[in-house]
């Protein structure tokens, strides 16, 4: 059983990470800039066959920022960064499964899943 497709309200690049308003005027977050970075899911990134992380925390930068956005079809999301990649996406069920809210990180402690 496949679950129902999840496209955000509104996508806001920030300096410090990318704010995701999952409903209007609701359910809402801030991804912390270098947070996603480190999680860029890209095969330069991450080993395809053994999910091994590939990327050295070492070399991105503190100061790392999205510097462009762009829609891939209505599923996710590519992200230029200030330290020059951008080949990741990430998908609009990947970002709401790791949420950062308080809802959602206090749902995915209690029963082990996101909110949505």
């Amino acid at each position: 059983m496949s679950q129902a497709p999840v496209v955000p309200h509104a996508i806001t690049r920030r300096d410090d990470g990318i704010h995701i308003e999952w409903v209007a005027g609701g359910h809402a977050a801030l991804f912390p800039a270098r947070a996603l970075r480190l999680a860029c899911p890209c095969a330069g990134c991450v080993e395809e066959m053994t999910s091994r992380p590939l990327l050295d925390p070492a070399t991105v930068p503190a100061d790392i920022r999205p510097v462009r956005l762009a829609l891939v079809g209505a599923y996710g999301l590519r992200v230029e960064w200030s330290d020059g990649h951008g080949t990741g996406i990430f998908t609009f069920r990947w970002l709401l499964d790791r949420c950062p809210c308080p809802d959602c990180t206090r749902a995915a402690a209690a029963v082990g899943g996101p909110c949505s």
